[in-house]
This record gives structure tokens, C-alpha cells and sequence, in this order.
């Protein structure tokens, strides 16, 4: 299926889709892609807050913008692996017998997976700003990803079965 498909097929069943994403082979380069492409939605997610801040406060944006690039593509990447190792050594001390790649896998996937309400999170930020519309539609992104990670690791966990 599309990465899209699978995006959209995550909401209905993450568990479903995590078992093919595995069942398709340990490949180090998809799961990098998925995290790198998370990571760039992200980024482009931050874009129309960050034009708000910089058109409230008088900030220069290409400066905002040149932080948050930094960020999202260069030191979150590798927060993520870190992220992913400790929940891999966490699922182990809980009787999980999955590998460090589908521990990778279940984080990176679930960042990409959840970035469609990621992208609405950063439009409400942008457009209307800060209150209780940003916080529900931040709360229902949290919700979202922590939905696919547990589900997805859970999966990743149960060692080839």
C-alpha cells in the first residue's frame, strides 16, 4: 500500500498496519524515510505559528524558521532513535521480545501517522492562536500518537508472531 493508504489505515487499526509494516522486512531506509518525513510535516506543521509569532512580536521569521528547521530535521531525528532505544529497553524489562527496529519502527511510524492532526494543530496555532481550540487540538494530537505508538509497539513486541 501507499504511505498514504497506510496513513489513513492507521486510524482504523494500528495494530493492522504496524503487523504489514513489519511483515515487510527489517529495512533501516524506510523507517529512516518515515521519520525524516514525519519530522519535515512537523516543521511544516510549526510554519503559521511561527508567522504569527514573528508578525505579533516583530521577530524575524527566517530567523524562526532557521531554528525550527535545525530542530525538526537535524536534532529531533536523533532524539527519536534515543526515544525509540529507551522504549525497546523498557518493553524488554516488560517481557516484550521484539527487535530494536520494530521498537524504531513503532515510534517513527506513529510521528508520521499523526501528523495530519499535527498539521491542523499548526493551523490553529497559526490562524487563531492560543486557546481553547489550540489545546483541544493539541490534546486530540497526543491522544493520536501515543494511540499508535503503544498499539504499534505493542505489535513490534510480540517477536515475529
Amino acid at each position: 500500500m501507499s504511505v498514504t493508504a497506510d496513513i489513513t489505515a492507521t486510524y482504523r487499526g494500528p495494530a493492522r498496519v504496524m503487523q504489514r509494516l513489519l511483515a515487510m522486512g527489517q529495512r533501516e531506509d524506510r523507517a529512516l524515510a518515515f521519520l525524516m518525513g514525519a519530522c519535515a510535516l512537523v516543521f511544516i506543521a510549526q510554519m503559521p505559528r511561527l508567522a504569527r509569532e514573528a508578525h505579533l512580536t516583530g521577530q524575524e521569521l527566517n530567523m524562526l524558521l532557521g531554528g525550527a528547521l535545525l530542530g525538526w530535521l537535524i536534532i529531533a531525528p536523533l532524539l527519536f532513535y534515543v526515544l525509540a532505544a529507551f522504549s525497546h529497553v523498557l518493553a524488554r524489562l516488560l517481557g516484550g521480545k521484539g527487535e530494536w527496529y520494530g521498537a524504531r519502527l513503532a515510534l517513527f511510524w506513529s510521528l508520521l501517522a499523526s501528523t495530519p492532526v499535527l498539521l491542523l494543530q499548526g493551523l490553529v496555532a497559526g490562524f487563531i492562536g492560543p486557546g481553547p481550540g489550540l489545546n483541544l487540538v493539541g490534546m486530540a494530537w497526543i491522544a493520536v500518537f501515543f494511540w499508535f505508538w503503544i498499539a504499534g509497539l505493542r505489535q513490534a513486541e510480540r517477536g515475529g508472531q
